[in-house]
């Protein structure tokens, strides 16, 4: 993890420096925000920045995301001024570190806002195949492509053949081309020269630069313009970039990994897709199950996650429960790794007792999972449940109250997450967002992206 630490250094400051050197941070440091912001836009990228609570935290913030960068900020201070911490996390820090610091604060801290702990963990023979696949080509310098439905794991496997490749002590830089409008992803990618567009104030690394000797993630890379994909083309077969405005090209040496939960090829003959760019994406490539195809795997998945929250919040480490393990096994986890992990996070905030049982796993609206279908219902009586509550829900609806329900559900469900959703759903996060806006015109509240467990579960538990 890069960690960028903007304070005037002191005695206790550099403890903290030393301690998160001690839990595997690679520091660097300057003491103005305005420093901070020109070393991020020259590429010196950060995963997390450290920021004196006397500092202007929400100007820093504010600069950083004019320019497209968005790293979290944790605030520091050394007299432990209650109010100056306030208005820290107010102003957009994720934490606050009182100084001088303790060591198990430090590495809770990194591990919580970074969270760079993402093991790939697998028990299932089906899993056990592809990790098998990715060992032999990890230390290789060609390029892979991840496939397999959202949410089965496709960037946690991406950053394992990082870590175990040649590159390894050299950057990881992920860019979510779904998630970036096209107007912008270019500038991200290839950066821009000063005046090369309104509001180009100075120079800007992009990720390829940024990723300079290590892996560049480009992640559901089916949704990239086909002008970009003719220029990403260039730059994988000739190890060149140009920056936007810029008027030479810039080496680069990077390993390229993408991902994608469509059919690449299909979307080749449907034209959307350069067939050329995906022969030089698709050198290796690595199809992740869906969790529903590997159940070996969800009881361990299942007891890491129970394990990474209940530390994150603080609260006991409780065993699951044989009711719940069952409940876990007979439930299809449309949403894959992701949907397990948010029900396990849930669990672990609502269980009581010394156990979590089937009562605390959850959906994201707060039903249990064992009034969805029966753990113990054959395939028939599941079908029949399942059409049953299909019908009574959209009789009686036209078509597009039917879709606006099934897009509005979806993103409850992804906890208002934008790509999510349309991944799930199988069309553009451009149409989504154009429906979602559609809905919001006619009054409709659209649900905004969540970062923890909605207030109602609580109640739902009781």
């Amino acid at each position: 993890m890069r960690l960028l630490v903007v304070a005037r250094l002191s005695g206790q400051l550099a403890a903290a420096v030393k301690m998160a050197m001690a839990h595997g941070a690679k520091v660097q440091h300057v003491e103005r925000t305005d420093q901070a912001t020109e070393q991020l836009r020259r590429g010196q990228g950060a995963d997390l920045l450290m920021v004196d609570y006397n500092l202007d935290i929400a100007g820093l913030i504010a600069a950083n995301e004019a320019e497209r960068i968005f790293v979290p900020v944790v605030a520091c201070g050394i007299d432990n001024d209650a109010q100056k911490a306030a208005d820290a996390i107010r102003a957009g820090a994720k934490e606050f570190i009182p100084l001088p610091p303790e060591a198990d604060l430090i590495a809770a801290v990194l591990s919580a806002v970074a969270d760079d702990e993402r093991p790939l963990i697998s028990a299932d023979p089906s899993m056990q195949a592809v990790i098998k696949l990715a060992d032999q080509v990890a230390r290789s310098e060609a390029s892979i492509l991840i496939t397999g439905e959202s949410g089965v794991g496709k960037e946690v496997m991406a950053r394992y053949l990082h870590v175990n490749s040649k590159r390894a002590e050299r950057p990881f830089i992920s860019v979510n081309c779904a998630a970036i409008p096209d107007n912008l992803l270019e500038s991200e990618l290839f950066g821009h020269e000063k005046g090369a567009f309104t509001g180009a104030v100075a120079r800007r690394i992009g990720k390829f630069e940024e990723a300079d000797g290590g892996t560049l993630l480009l992640d559901e890379i089916s949704e990239m313009d086909a002008r970009l994909q003719a220029k990403l083309l260039r730059a994988i077969q000739e190890r060149v970039i140009d920056r936007v405005g810029g008027t030479k090209p810039v080496p680069v040496n990077i390993r390229i990994i993408a991902t994608s939960n469509r059919d690449l090829a299909k979307a080749v003959a449907e034209g959307v897709f350069r067939e050329d760019l995906l022969y030089r994406l698709n050198v290796v490539n690595l199809r992740l199950p869906a969790l529903r195809e590997r159940p070996g795997d969800v009881a361990v998945l299942a007891d890491h996650f129970v394990k990474k929250y209940a530390a994150a919040n603080g609260v006991p480490v409780r065993p699951l429960s044989l009711d719940a393990r069952r409940a876990l096994a007979a439930h299809r986890w449309p949403g894959n790794v992701r949907e397990l992990e948010n029900a396990m996070h849930r669990a672990v905030l609502l269980a009581v007792g010394p156990e979590i049982d089937a009562e605390a796993i959850r959906l994201p609206d707060g039903q249990p999972l064992s009034d969805v279908v029966s753990a113990d219902a054959g395939p028939a009586s599941r079908a029949a449940a399942t059409a049953d509550a299909v019908s009574r829900a959209y009789v009686g609806q036209t078509v597009a109250q039917m879709e606006k329900t099934l897009i509005l559900d979806t993103l409850s469900h992804c906890l208002g997450n934008r790509t999510h959703a349309a991944n799930i759903l199988g069309i553009s996060i451009r149409t989504l967002r154009n429906k979602l806006n559609e809905y919001a015109d006619e009054g409709t509240a659209i649900m905004a992206p969540q970062n923890g467990v909605a207030a109602n579960y609580g109640a739902s538990a009781a």
